[in-house]
């Protein structure tokens, strides 16, 4: 992709999954990247692989539901490698179950990583992004946020929230030189879905046209597009990478 290379891009959720097979890729067009996870080994064992590959990269632990400690993890970024140029929203987190089985407290915990961490990345460095007069943000969101999702109902309220977010601050941003783009995956073969059952992920197999539920590697060729200079004009869209289970058009 053009123009990737040297830029400083934070990837959030960076220790596992999607988040960490977006970090390689990154590694590997030449940017420097901030794994920002709450799991602090994870990332800082992520960032030194892409290192021994000949990259670089950093890991750090934050909770992203934190502001002050986000803050906190945006200023070291900065110190350790220079001015943000890119921002990738992946962290997230859920609990399949009916939502009239939820909880307010689970509500919080969904709404504080899922929406809220967002938010607090988006605050911190989108005001550094306008100053400066650049910079790129891919919001990873959901098909769920979409078309809905049953057992997923405070999470596809987040996701979607997430995806009006990124428009307006398309719109907000678009003359300060700063782009914001949402990807929506598909069913993904991560932990979280795996700990759903066997029988969930063959049902999901059985709908996607595709045939398959994706793999994290699936995704980071469209993050690294979106952040690149080959994307330069586009802002304000969103995109699902489902297999065909989802079709926007």
């Amino acid at each position: 992709m053009r123009g990737l290379t040297d830029r400083n891009v934070i990837v959030t959720g960076g220790a596992s999954g999607i988040g960490q097979a977006i970090s390689r890729r990154l590694g590997e067009e030449g940017c420097t990247v901030g794994i920002f996870d709450l799991n602090g080994d994870g990332a800082q064992a992520v960032a030194a692989e892409i290192t021994g590959a000949g990259g670089k990269a950093f890991g750090y632990q934050v909770d992203v539901a934190d502001y002050d400690a986000v803050a906190k993890a945006v200023d070291q970024f900065e110190a350790d490698a220079g001015p943000i140029d890119g921002l990738v929203n992946n962290a997230g987190w859920d609990q399949a179950m009916p939502f009239l089985d939820t909880d307010t407290a689970f509500w919080e915990k969904v709404i504080a990583i899922n929406l809220n961490g967002p938010l607090n990345l988006c605050h911190i460095v989108l005001k550094r992004m306008a100053e400066r007069g650049q910079g790129r943000v891919v919001n990873i969101s959901s098909d769920a946020g979409r078309v809905g999702s049953s057992g997923e109902a405070v999470y596809s309220a987040c996701k979607g929230g997430l995806i009006a977010f990124s428009k307006t601050m398309a719109r907000e941003l678009a003359r300060k030189g700063v782009v914001l783009n949402t990807l929506c995956p598909g069913p993904t073969d991560t932990q979280l879905l795996r700990g759903q059952g066997e029988k969930l992920i063959a049902a999901l197999e059985r709908a996607v046209p595709m045939r398959r539920v994706a793999q994290p590697e699936d995704y980071p060729g469209m993050v690294a597009f979106f952040l690149s200079d080959d994307a330069a004009y586009i802002t304000g869209q969103t995109i699902s990478v489902s297999g065909g289970l989802t079709m926007h058009g």
